[in-house]
């Protein structure tokens, strides 16, 4: 591999975990520590992860609008910054308007840092003939969200909810400085050969992207809920024995190999049908706690959600990148747009219900209809992708 692409892909790694691990999902391992503390209902909880993908729709939008081409590393590092202050800020204060200010700016932050990190290091690796490595580059969400699990109940046995948040902005500078030097303008030589950019076969047209956009969108709406609410399920549970923060743990550690494993199969079978076949499968995971919330069954959810949901994602924008590889930043934005709206909404409406009717239940059952259903709008993209009969029979 080409030096600068290992080193942007490193780089981009860590800027996910930044952005993504500790800027939007340690509020999941943090939020029954807050409860217990504050003792907000699920409604408060479902509307604060709100605010935050609120703010992640709304940098989405902003970011498929900006002209930021060759300001794409000032632009990432000025986000990253700003997201680590406000993940500091978290633990600064007991305000819950303050919090809902801080997570709106996080969100917002956040999808900056995916949309910019994502193009830059998809840009580099399709330019250098490497554009199946991005399930690399994904997994550092389910890095650092394993590592999140295992750090933050000792750090919160220290330092209580607000230490947490503290000490998870000052691992994020440290990850900050390593990505400075990682992730750097490319030499002329390394610009000519990114600007080669090969579009694979099998993959639908531009007017089919409409499809993959609302299949996105629908699978932020309906993923959303388990990673918002499943450490509180398991927490609340009395037929669950075990520390609530291994659920979590699980999650991280089955996204880990998931987006290349994920990637192969999109490699090999198509990308549209590997996004069907991937939703259909996180539906599953979904609607499991629906039925019985003991430990095997809310690790069995954990499992299959954390092999799933970044890999959904690693498959859809490469599919999105291929389908439109000029301008990527903003197709991805546009992308990354539908995802948040569906993600904002999510919460709220499941902490609603959960708040109404006193259980999860009928928001998972919600939330698996709505991700099967996205997977459904995929099914006209199906005819774009030639597969032998011998290798359609071998993954069915």
């Amino acid at each position: 591999m080409h030096k600068q692409t290992f080193l942007y892909l490193i780089g981009g790694i860590l800027a996910l975990v930044i952005a993504m691990s500790i800027g939007r999902f340690a509020y999941t391992v943090i939020l029954p520590y807050m409860q217990d503390t504050f003792a907000f209902n699920r409604a408060t909880a479902g509307f604060l992860a709100t605010s935050n993908y609120l703010g992640y729709l709304v940098g989405a939008l902003i970011a498929g609008r900006l002209q930021i081409g060759d300001k794409r590393i000032p632009f990432l590092q000025l986000a990253l910054v700003i997201s680590i202050l406000t993940t500091a800020m978290m633990g600064s204060t007991d305000v819950i308007i303050a919090w809902y200010a801080l997570r709106f700016m996080s969100g917002v932050m956040s999808a900056f840092i995916f949309v910019a990190a994502a193009s830059l290091v998809l840009d580099q690796l399709a330019g250098n003939g490497k554009a199946h490595l991005s399930g690399l580059f994904y997994s550092g969400v389910g890095t650092g969200i394993a590592l999140s699990a295992v750090i933050v109940s000792p750090i919160h046995a220290m330092f209580d909810w607000n230490g947490t948040w503290i000490a998870l902005a000052l691992f994020s500078a440290i990850l900050f400085v390593f990505i400075v030097f990682l992730i750097k303008p490319v030499t002329q030589q390394t610009q000519e050969k990114s600007s080669q950019t090969v579009v694979p076969q099998r993959v639908p047209p531009t007017t089919w992207m409409k499809w993959l956009i609302l299949a996105y969108s629908l699978e932020g709406l309906g993923y959303i809920v388990t990673g918002t609410f499943i450490v509180s399920i398991a927490e609340e549970s009395t037929s669950f024995h075990g520390d609530a923060a291994i659920v979590w743990f699980v999650v991280g550690i089955a996204a880990i190999p998931s987006c290349i494993v994920w990637s192969k199969l999109a490699q090999r079978y198509g990308y549209v049908r590997t996004l069907f076949i991937s939703m259909l499968f996180q539906g599953l995971g979904i609607v499991l706690p629906a039925f019985a919330t003991n430990t095997m069954t809310l690790y069995a959810s954990a499992f299959i959600f954390g092999a799933t949901f970044m890999g959904i994602t690693t498959v859809a924008t490469t599919l999105a990148r291929q389908i439109v590889p000029v301008n990527s930043h903003q197709i991805l934005g546009y992308l990354t747009a539908g995802y948040a709206l569906g993600q904002m909404l999510g919460p709220s409406l499941a902490g609603t219900l959960a708040n109404y009717t006193n259980s999860y239940q009928n928001a998972l059952f919600g939330a698996t209809a709505v991700v099967i259903v996205g997977a459904l709008c995929l099914i006209s993209g199906l005819k774009y992708e030639k597969v032998k009969v011998g290798e359609l029979r071998s993954i069915t």
